[in-house]
């Protein structure tokens, strides 16, 4: 088995070794490492048709992929705020939103004289 010493960080190595060598483990694969790739948090080299890597690309795609615990459900609102929605959730405020502009349009358009 090749071990992390015998490369360098920035070292461009195929994804199979790469594999092998930033997960020794086993638990990470070819194919995940082209998920990681396509979904944006693997930087990958396509040389003649062959993907490389680095083992510092592993390393910030490792960071990347760093699940965090998760805040509050409700975002873009100030905790400081005082509430004055009266509980109602984002999606909530945006529906009541869009049926009183629809009760206004409505209005709007049976004052108008037909032409």
């Amino acid at each position: 088995m090749v071990g992390l010493s015998s490369f360098r960080d920035d070292e461009p190595i195929r994804l199979a070794l790469a594999a092998k060598v930033g997960f020794p483990d086993g638990s990470m694969t070819v194919n995940g490492l082209r998920r990681e790739f396509h979904k944006g948090n693997l930087a990958v080299e396509v040389i003649a048709g062959k993907h490389y890597t680095t083992l510092n690309d592993i390393k910030a795609m490792r960071v990347k992929c760093r699940e965090n615990p998760k805040g509050r459900g409700c975002t873009g609102a100030s905790r400081d705020r005082v509430d004055l929605d009266n509980g109602l959730s984002s999606m909530e405020r945006l529906n009541a939103a869009q049926a009183a502009a629809s009760m206004i349009a409505q209005r709007l358009k049976s004052a108008c004289k037909p032409t």
